[in-house]
């Protein structure tokens, strides 16, 4: 990438909405694939820390989607990853999440409206116009006013639910805001992605979903104004960014597994280059399909629904014996919400319980509600590979399952609870043998070394003698 300090040219639109589940992704897919049909490069990007709606924006887009949010990251740092991730594009699209002003607090903080500022991008509102007509503008009005460094640059209806209904949201929006609307989609179930508890069934899952996004193309190519849309993304004037992360550094050479499949999809493209940068190999492993371990120096298992997958996951015993055979003797293993719940002895599903690795001295229980959710910040315990004791570590989670019979006296914990809940409101991070494994998930960027010191874990733990 050119100096950061030189001003990028990139067009650019975030899309909002006045409230979380009003069609943004939906929208979102059909634009970039509609215009990836153009011939135009398009690189999506998702506010907040989110991995299921980044795989369909990955699938659409044909390049990963990067998450940006401003709890992780200082605006100069978020301008920087955002142009980094631009390179190769003719346009970025970034989805919202939650509302336009939603945030962390009474100001807003870390909001969708907040992003929009940091990249000095227009906004596209996306308008579940469901029994509603008139009403719409009195809406659209108060967005617009609400905060006037937003540049709200456009309205795209969604929902609609007959030539009528769109007739009259179009003229209440026009006499009364003066805001163009630049598309209308009607309601239909063709292109409505299936979710569950924690939000849309991920795009990796199952690939008879993925006929949704090609309805949603069709659906946006007949009632959005692209020419318009990208009329909208060339007003964004040229970004600049004054700070530059520290570099990371490679520390070494290890083979680092990581087990991404249908099951264990939760990774952050960010994560997963900073590793590669500091030095580690990536042996991607189906923990489905794979009937042995195959030779690694150390393992990471993300998130993702084992629960769902929990009969198959049992079935491939062969695996799960090769991994609990490693920790026993020592692999380092780093895993994060569902691959600590792979690592445990069962997992409880419905009525039935079972069998998983039995790397972690303890069960896991599903539940019908959240046990965690949100944004996370923790202190290093003491004997924490990654961070220094104290140290604070920002993160997230998201997760409907909890630890039970855990053996405690087994155990040391690798952080303490200062926001969120992790295992038991008060701890996270088991430190088992060689195994660190949490409900928190982190996001590389905000803590720059933490690649370099999991590579470096992983090679003193393997037993490499030499680094570099």
């Amino acid at each position: 990438m050119r100096s950061p300090t030189i001003p990028i040219t990139i067009p650019r639109v975030v899309l909002a909405a006045p409230h979380g589940r009003s069609g943004k992704t939906t929208v979102a897919l059909g634009l970039i694939a509609a215009l990836g049909k153009r011939g135009f490069t398009i690189q999506p990007f998702k506010k907040g820390p989110d991995y299921i709606d980044p795989s369909w924006l990955t699938l659409a887009a044909g390049r990963p989607c990067r998450n940006l949010d401003l709890y992780f990251m200082s605006p100069q740092q978020l301008r920087y990853s955002f142009l980094l991730g631009c390179q190769g594009a003719d346009l970025a699209i970034v989805e919202g999440a939650m509302g336009l002003f939603d945030g962390l607090d009474l100001k807003g903080t870390g909001s969708t409206a907040e992003i929009a500022l940091a990249l000095e991008a227009p906004v596209v509102l996306v308008l579940d116009a469901t029994r509603m007509t008139r009403s719409a503008a009195a809406l659209v009005q108060g967005f617009k006013q609400f905060d006037p460094r937003i540049k709200l640059a456009g309205i795209l209806l969604n929902r609609v639910a007959r030539p009528r209904h769109e007739e009259m949201l179009r003229c209440a929006i026009k006499e009364y805001t003066g805001l163009p609307v630049i598309g209308a989609l009607p309601k239909d179930e063709r292109y409505v992605i299936p979710d569950r508890h924690l939000g849309l069934v991920p795009a990796a899952e199952n690939e008879r979903l993925h006929g949704a996004l090609e309805a949603t193309r069709a659906a946006i190519e007949a009632n959005v104004d692209l020419d318009h849309l990208l009329d909208i993304a060339r007003t964004a004037p040229p970004i600049t960014c004054e700070e530059v992360p520290k570099r990371i550094a490679p520390v070494g050479k290890v083979r680092l597994g990581v087990v991404r499949d249908r099951v264990f999809h939760f990774y952050y493209p960010e994560n997963l280059e900073a590793l590669t940068q500091a030095g580690a190999e990536l042996i991607f492993i189906d923990s489905l399909k794979e009937a042995n371990l195959p030779p690694v120096d150390g393992l990471y298992i993300g998130g993702g629904f084992p629960e769902i997958f929990a009969g198959d996951l049992e079935e491939n015993s062969s695996l799960r014996r090769d991994i609990r055979r490693a920790a026993q003797e020592g692999l380092p293993i780093y895993a994060e919400c569902g691959g600590l719940m792979y690592l445990a002895r069962r997992i409880k599903y419905g009525e039935r319980w079972y069998e998983m690795v039995g790397a972690l001295p303890l069960d896991v229980q599903m539940e019908d509600t959240p046990q965690g959710h949100g944004y996370t910040f923790l202190k290093a315990c003491p004997g924490n590979p990654f961070f220094a004791e104290g140290a604070g570590v920002k993160g997230h989670e998201f997760h409907h399952s909890r630890v039970v019979n855990l053996r405690r006296e087994k155990v040391n914990f690798a952080y303490r609870v200062v926001r969120g809940w992790g295992i038991d409101g008060q701890f996270d991070g088991l430190l088992y043998k060689g195994i660190l494994a949490s409900y928190t998930h982190l996001f590389a960027p905000a803590h720059l070394g933490w690649a370099e010191k999991l590579v470096s874990w992983v090679a003193v733990q393997s037993g490499i003698s030499s680094l570099k």
